[in-house]
């Protein structure tokens, strides 16, 4: 980790994100760019990733790598985070974001739906990770995940997309009880509802809020960022809600 780091900026830095190509991971790697960071985008959607690579390349005169990946294929997140570290030789922070969610009720959840949520929310987040740890030991970087509201309460409405933000969730606390003396930070950052493309039922989460009713992807991506800028200690979970939403308990 670089000593351009000081003062908070992320200057002499390189960040992988995953799920780079819309909502949360889009606002995290221009946020990130934004404090001077390096990035590296992962996603399956290439056209969707050059654009906004060529975009934070052009706002703040950073290197913007594109590296389409499907998380769920353990060689190509191994490829994913080679690339990151030949490209720009060395990775600092990486922030597993990629998730999905499908399907509502556990009676008529299909096999492909179920199959879907845990290959994405789990299997991508365990391949990252064993990929990216040795990078980061180097470093002595950050991991950040993004986990959900849902990974902290009950979730009626599915309960399997719950389960696996559960599990983000406990596998972020385990993984920092392993590699913490090894220098590494780990935070897990926890929405609630935000407003982006992820598709809830036969809606987008976009479509079903209006601006100001839920968190917004930016604030996420800032709560990124300001864990990702802590050294040597670390912001270890943050919970990001909308104003109201503990009302109802």
């Amino acid at each position: 980790m670089s000593d351009d780091t000081a003062g908070g900026a992320l200057g002499g830095m390189t960040a992988l994100v995953t799920g780079a190509s819309s909502g949360i991971g889009r606002e995290t790697v221009r946020t990130l760019a934004r404090d001077g960071a390096d990035v590296v985008l992962a996603a399956r959607r290439e056209a969707r990733l050059r654009e906004v690579a060529d975009g934070v390349a052009d706002a703040h005169g950073v290197t913007a790598e594109v590296v389409p990946t499907d998380v769920t294929d353990p060689d190509q997140v191994e490829a994913l985070v080679a690339a990151a570290r030949e490209r720009l030789d060395g990775l600092d922070v990486v922030v597993a974001n990629a998730g999905v969610a499908a399907g509502s009720a556990i009676e008529t959840m299909t096999d492909d739906e179920y199959r879907r949520m845990m290959a994405v929310n789990t299997d991508g987040v365990f391949y990252l990770t064993r990929a990216a740890l040795p990078a980061l030991r180097e470093a002595g970087g950050h991991l950040v995940y993004v986990g959900s509201f849902a990974g902290k309460f009950p979730r009626p409405y599915n309960p399997v997309y719950a389960a696996t933000k559960w599990w983000v969730r406990g596998f972020a606390k385990s993984v920092s009880a392993q590699v913490g003396d090894d220098g590494v930070g780990v935070t897990v950052v926890n929405p609630a509802a935000v407003r982006t493309e992820f598709e809830v039922g036969d809606q987008t989460m976009a479509e079903r809020y209006e601006p100001g009713e839920v968190v917004e992807p930016a604030e996420v991506a800032d709560a990124i960022a300001f864990a990702a800028k802590q050294s040597p200690s670390m912001v270890h979970e943050l919970d990001l809600y909308e104003r109201d939403k503990l009302t109802g308990f």
